[in-house]
């Protein structure tokens, strides 16, 4: 089976030739593979760089700075592989980071989403990424909480609503089959987007708890500059499933009820009090109304914000 290496570039060539380094060096033995470079409009030296390189390498000039979904898009419609790994030029990648990520992919079989890992900060090896969550405004955000060792023993594969696509496998036939990366996002979201693609065509993403990688975050000049838009035009997409999906909020919503009512719980709703406790034991994958509600509500106020900063244009 042959795997894709797709690695955008915007300038930054000392982390590019590290990150090729470290990709070179941790490679399994007889993988057949091929790397694909994108340089979307780098003003540094990378040009000339990626002039010296030779197969397994193989490179795509976009004649401007298209932005990370295109320069994907362009990469993947030029893959040859089975598989697709996505990579950010910024990654350093450690001894044994790639097998775990193969083996992840293939334990979910045909329910295989997006397949992410561990990402430690490179600059202060703090944990930056064990999966994407849904927060109490119904936001996704980078799940930062370290796995226990008995979670990378006995459950390395853990299942999570989206993964970052710093570092994913994918396969190439649910890339195509869901168009790829939606380019009306600018540096940002496409990837929490795909994953929530791949979840409504019932496929499962998933973080491997064995594969770690440094990542030198958001290294790229202006990365965040369209950071609200893009939240903006995912929650647009995403609100219901946003909601549901926030499956933290929503269980410390029920526990926060149940712990308010234990003073007097004959007084309480039975009704409520029941689902919130089996949701908060985990006996129930539906939350009660209420909980939902109160996610919604937060979601709301950011929309609100969002309007405000975002007003519609006159109409035509």
């Amino acid at each position: 089976m042959q795997v894709s290496f797709i690695i955008p570039l915007f300038n930054n060539l000392a982390l590019t030739r590290a990150c090729v380094a470290s990709l070179s060096a941790t490679l399994p033995r007889g993988l057949v593979h091929e790397i694909i470079f994108v340089d979307d409009g780098s003003t540094d030296d990378t040009r000339e760089w990626l002039a010296t390189l030779a197969p397994p390498f193989r490179v795509v000039l976009n004649e401007r700075n298209l932005g990370y979904a295109v320069a994907n898009n362009r990469a993947v419609a030029l893959a040859r592989g089975e598989l697709l790994a996505l990579l950010n030029n910024d990654l350093v990648l450690l001894p044994g980071w790639f097998e775990p990520l193969l083996r992840a992919h293939r334990s979910l079989g045909r329910r295989a989403g997006l397949v992410g890992n561990i990402q430690l900060d490179a600059r202060t090896g703090v944990v930056d990424h064990t999966g994407i969550v849904i927060n109490q405004s119904g936001k996704p955000v980078h799940d930062r909480t370290p796995p226990s060792l008995l979670a990378r023993i006995f459950r390395p594969v853990r299942r999570v609503p989206a993964v970052t696509g710093a570092c994913v496998l994918l396969e190439r036939a649910l890339w195509q089959q869901l168009g790829g990366f939606d380019e009306g996002y600018v540096n940002g979201g496409e990837d929490i987007d795909l994953c929530f693609q791949a979840r409504a065509a019932g496929r499962v993403n998933a973080v491997a708890l064995r594969s770690v990688v440094r990542h030198h975050i958001s290294s790229s000049i202006g990365r965040k500059l369209r950071d609200e838009e893009n939240s903006y035009r995912l929650a647009r997409r995403w609100h219901r499933e946003f909601v549901i999906a926030a499956t933290g909020p929503l269980h410390d919503w029920c526990r926060d009820y149940l712990a308010t009512i234990s003073p007097e719980p004959r007084h309480a709703d039975r009704v409520l009090a029941r689902r919130a406790w089996l949701y908060a034991r985990g006996l129930s994958h539906t939350p009660p109304p209420q909980a939902v509600a109160a996610v919604e509500t937060a979601l709301g106020r950011e929309f609100a914000r969002w309007e405000k900063m975002f007003p519609p244009g006159p109409s035509p």
